[in-house]
């Protein structure tokens, strides 16, 4: 597909998902995928006003897609909060709509295609980027900053993910040593990725890696943090619904990790609508 039909296809989803208020919408950019032999992919990037250099955080969507859950109104929630956020569509350029029950795509790669992208950035700190996903994008950060899975084949990448957050991801992860402190966040109520999966994983995190930090919300479902999701409905065979209560609690411990990890950075609002 030819760059004007990817980015027309792109702008009708960020029609439909951003806020009326221009000011606070972010820009179309392409860039250069990490394998040649993967094609370039389109993001959404939201930084604050300024010349930088600002810390960064590199989004991933869940398997419905750039602009199915909330990975718009999150990149200009970070944005908000002091940090370039760049989400990045691993559906589109390759010429999907979903991956909810396969096939599989190297969004992993992708992330550090995104990382590379923004550490060339003048206005990025490139010694201050995390990855931070949802879903399929939560196990994605977790492949990413593995050290025996795709952190291995990015040595060479003078910059590297500083931290990872992962929202109710698959934790099917069986060695786990982080190369960047890891902050995962899911619900006890979870049918898609169970957090018994995650609390196994963490249970056998070897100690020459970086930490993990798990928070386990009671009663809460997967997509928990996303207010669309109220009232709450089924998505292949699985049950999601919005939690107010984790949401804001995750929100919190969010952003306390992104400062602490990061270097803090000038609040100006928050909150997902």
């Amino acid at each position: 597909m030819r760059l004007p039909s990817r980015i027309s296809l792109l702008a009708i989803g960020l029609a439909s998902l951003l806020s009326a208020a221009a000011a606070s919408a972010g820009s179309l950019v392409e860039f250069p995928n990490a394998s040649e032999r993967e094609p370039k992919l389109l993001g959404y990037l939201a930084r604050p006003d300024g010349a930088g250099a600002f810390p960064a955080v590199v989004v991933l969507h869940g398997c419905a897609g750039f602009s199915a859950a909330g990975s718009l109104q999150l990149t200009d929630q970070l944005k908000d909060w002091g940090y370039v956020a760049l989400a990045v569509d691993s559906l589109g350029p390759r010429g999907l709509t979903t991956a909810c029950g396969g096939p599989f795509i190297d969004q992993p790669g992708d992330a550090y295609a995104a990382l590379r992208y923004l550490s060339q950035q003048s206005f990025v700190a490139p010694e201050r980027i995390a990855v931070l996903g949802n879903s399929m994008g939560g196990y994605a950060a977790l492949y990413a900053v593995d050290r025996g899975l795709m952190a291995q084949y990015f040595r060479h990448f003078k910059e590297r993910f500083r931290a990872a957050i992962a929202y109710y991801p698959n934790c099917g992860i069986p060695a786990t040593v982080m190369t960047a402190p890891t902050l995962i966040l899911i619900g006890e109520a979870d049918d898609w990725n169970p957090a018994e999966r995650c609390r196994a994983m963490v249970a056998h995190v070897r100690p020459d890696g970086e930490p993990i930090e798990l928070i386990v919300y009671p009663g809460a479902h997967h997509g928990f943090n996303f207010a669309m999701l109220q009232p709450g409905r089924t998505n292949l065979g699985h049950w999601l619904e919005y939690n107010e209560a984790a949401a804001r609690d995750a929100e919190g411990k969010v952003r306390a990790f992104l400062a602490a990890h990061l270097g803090s950075a000038p609040s100006i609002k928050s909150g997902i609508q």
